[in-house]
Order: C-alpha cells, then structure tokens, then sequence
C-alpha cells in the first residue's frame, strides 16, 4: 500500500477515535497495556533479532542501549500506557470563556490535532508511548520507526492492533509504516493536506532530514546539552547526587548531564569529590584550565566539546566566576533543553530562573526528571525546543489545539437596516 493511502486510511481511523468517549479510550488504553504483557515473550524474542542484527553491524553503546528491551522495560512501557489511561482526557476541556459586551459567550475549547506522524530510531519503545498518547489525544499516528528496531515495533504494532480490533476501533488509526526508504520517508513528510504533525525524535541528523524535507508542521529538538551548576552557597552531598544521577543513570539519553559549572568558590572543595565519583564509574573528563589544576586525570576541553551532546559517559567541565559567568556560558552553548542549578540561595535559584529560557529548568533536582513521564504527562511523544503550541516534553495534551466556540442569541456583527 502506497505511503499516501497509508495516510489517508489513519486518516479516516482517526476521525472514528476522536468520536470515542473518554470511558472507552480509557478501556483501549488499558487493553492495550494487557496485550503488551500478554505478548511479552514475542516482543522480548523479536527484540532480541535486533540486538542482535544490531550488534552484527557495530552497533554499540547508546545506540544499543535505546534499542534494549527486557522484561522490566517492557513492564514500564506497559506501565507508562496504563498511566495515560488515568490522565484526565483534554479533548473537550474549555480552557477559557468569556462573556463579551454584545453577548457571546466564547470558549476555548481543546480538540484532536488529526494525524501524527512519528520518526524515531531505536526506541522500541516510543511505538507503544506514541500510541497511547495520540489516541488518549483523539489522533491517529503513523509510526515510522528505524530499521534497527524493526522487528520490536512489529511485534509491539501487532499487539496494539489486537486490542484496537477488540475494542472495534480500526487498526490504522496506529500504522506502523513498513517501507523504511528514505523516499518513502520524504512521502511522508509532503502529505501536507493530510498529516498535521511531524514529530521526529533521535539523532540530529534525522532531525535535520525531517526539517529539511517536510511540508508538514515539525516538533523537533536538535540535541540536549545540559547544564549542571554548582552554586557557591550549595550542600555538597546533594549537589554531587545531582551529577551522579544525571551524567551515569543513564548517559545515552537527552536529559543526561553533558556538562559541569561549578562557582570558583567552591571547585576546590567540590571537583576533586566529584571527579573521583566519576573516574570510578567510568566517566571521561574534560575541563578548562582551572579544572584541571584541580582534577589532573581530566583532558582539556575545547569549545567543541562544550558544544556537544556525548550521550556517553564524557562531561565537560569549567569553573566560572559566578552565577552569571555560569548563566552566559549556558547561553553561548545551551540547547534551550534542560538547565540545573545546585543552590542553597533561593535568589540565585530565582535568577537563574529568569535568566534562561530553557524548556525545562531544575532548581536542587536531577536533569533527568526532564522527561513526561516523571512530570506527570504519564509518557512523553518528545521533548520540544520549538516554541511553537509546545515546549518541552509533550504528553497527550499537546496532540492537541484550542479553537474557538462560540454561542450567542442572533447577534449579527453589521445589523441590517430595519425596513422603512
């Protein structure tokens, strides 16, 4: 089937989801958490055809870590639908009225976005936490995954459909593209008059490729350096938890610390703890020079460095004068992702605030909260740091748009003359 009539079929499935009532999407979603548990033994074996597919092409590290399943992770997949379930369903929600001089009521009123098309690569994952979002939202999705996921996004698709068929919702309103061509992918991106969104998510060259081909709207972010800052009035254990947990929870990610800032009134005291916790857990060091008169083992850093997501167990470190020192150096390289600071001083927290524009900033908490699920949104489709309708990471609430509705009693805005 042509990438066209893939479209328009999630098209026409999406118009039957967005007429569901809140108490059936609730009853799909969590069907559809069943049938991921109940199929976990096929998507675990398939998963393991790609690892090791993967591994026989070199594939290694983050890559191959974002490509893992394993019961666990399948549990919170599972898990992570179930919580979609729960949330509060936005489309209906009136989120502003008012009653205009002349009568008219008017209302804001959340409706489905339509069609969503998702690009990803080697997250399993995101076929599942895709799903549950955009018909939590009343969309329907297309699913465009990677080649090395291929056979985990197949066995998951298979699973979903079961439940979709069993609540009698049409399977294409969840379409796992098959055709994974760069044509074909191109096709995709130019069905302008029946996709609404794009949304990529993975590495920066596909985002570009997406941003440069599509003539459908895009949510897009490049890439996630994010910033710790060790302020000089600052609790030592909890800012070294902070960077522990950020840089090696899980480094492969786009919420995982790239890079260290510590004030020059405390790097003496607080480099040397934080590069022996690091050196022991595997973590390269890059610093300026003021680093590395502290912390010898680390090599120097460029500007380069300071301007890249590792995804890696590599940080980037510099000692800056002050607060604002820090704030200018998250401004000349930051990615608008996510920004920590370590403070006991609650107007350096407030000014750090206000200074950034960041889609998501920490005050005494881990850059890896920067995620929907851990915020709240149950899963996350992606993280936007494209201001346009969202910013940040984007649950189902942002699948979808507000328009106007407006009531009133006859009024006409030029009244017609009264006849003589």
């Amino acid at each position: 089937m042509s990438i066209r009539q893939l479209a328009l079929d999630c098209r026409l499935a999406a118009r039957h989801v967005a007429a569901l009532s809140s108490a059936a999407k609730v009853a799909l979603l969590l069907a559809m958490a069943d049938t991921l548990q109940a199929h976990s033994g096929q998507i675990l074996a398939s998963n393991a055809e790609d690892l090791h597919d993967a591994a026989a092409k070199g594939i290694k590290g983050p890559m191959l870590d974002r490509l893992r399943l394993d019961a666990a992770r399948l549990h919170a997949i599972a898990d992570s639908v179930r919580h979609i379930a729960a949330l509060p369903d936005p489309i209906g929600q009136v989120t502003r009225s008012d009653r205009l001089p002349n009568g008219l009521q008017v209302e804001r009123v959340r409706i489905p976005l339509g069609v969503i098309a998702m690009i990803y690569e080697a997250r399993p994952n995101v076929t599942a936490d895709a799903a549950a979002l955009c018909l939590k939202a009343g969309n329907g999705v297309l699913l465009r995954g990677g080649s090395e996921a291929l056979h985990s996004n197949t066995a998951i698709a298979a699973a979903l459909h079961e439940a979709l068929e069993a609540h009698g919702v049409p399977p294409a309103a969840v379409t796992l593209i098959g055709d994974l061509s760069r044509d074909a992918m191109i096709e995709l991106l130019q069905q302008s008059d029946v996709v609404d969104l794009a949304i990529p998510r993975g590495g920066e060259a596909l985002i570009h490729f997406v941003a440069e081909h599509a003539r459908v709207p895009v949510i897009k972010h490049y890439k996630g350096i994010c910033h710790l800052y060790v302020d000089s009035v600052v609790d030592m254990d909890s800012a070294l938890g902070l960077l522990i947990d950020g840089k090696t929870s899980r480094p492969a990610v786009c919420n995982a610390l790239e890079t260290l800032l510590v004030h020059r009134d405390v790097a003496p005291r607080f480099l040397p703890l934080a590069a022996a916790a690091l050196l022991k857990r595997g973590v390269e060091l890059r610093g300026d020079e003021r680093t590395r008169a502290l912390v010898p083992q680390a090599k120097p850093a460029s500007d380069a460095d300071y301007a890249t997501e590792y995804l890696d167990l590599v940080l980037s470190v510099c000692v800056v004068d002050d607060l604002e020192s820090a704030i200018a150096h998250i401004q000349k390289y930051g990615t608008d992702h996510t920004e920590v600071i370590a403070t006991g001083d609650p107007a350096a927290a407030a000014r750090f605030v206000d200074a950034l524009r960041s889609a998501v900033i920490m005050v005494n908490a881990s850059s890896r909260f920067a995620d929907g699920g851990e915020l709240g949104l149950g899963a996350e489709i992606g993280i936007s740091t494209t201001r346009l309708h969202a910013y940040g990471p984007m649950g189902a609430e942002s699948l979808t748009v507000e328009r106007f509705v407006v009531r009133g009693e006859g009024q006409v805005r030029h009244p017609l003359p009264l006849p003589a």
